[in-house]
């Protein structure tokens, strides 16, 4: 299958769930280009920002697993 190249933006507001997500991105970890995460002190929250390289459903699948973790939201850009 064709894989897309895609961003993903990740917002965290619950410290206790960022080992879960790093689990998540670990299972992933073949698939991602990069990795940025920026702590933003001031508002007890962290910004991630993840490059991937996957077919469009591990990409999607992915985005739901981390969406479904709880104080953290997440949007995904796709290439054409």
């Amino acid at each position: 299958m064709e894989t897309r190249v895609a961003v993903m933006s990740i917002i965290v507001e619950k410290n206790e769930t960022v080992m879960q997500l790093n689990e998540i991105l670990h299972e992933y970890g073949e698939f991602i280009i990069g990795r940025m995460g920026i702590p933003y002190h001031k508002r007890h929250m962290n910004i991630i920002s993840v490059a991937l390289d996957a077919e469009q459903d591990v990409i999607s699948t992915l985005a739901g697993r981390i969406g479904n973790l709880e104080g953290i939201s997440v949007k995904t850009a796709y290439s054409k």
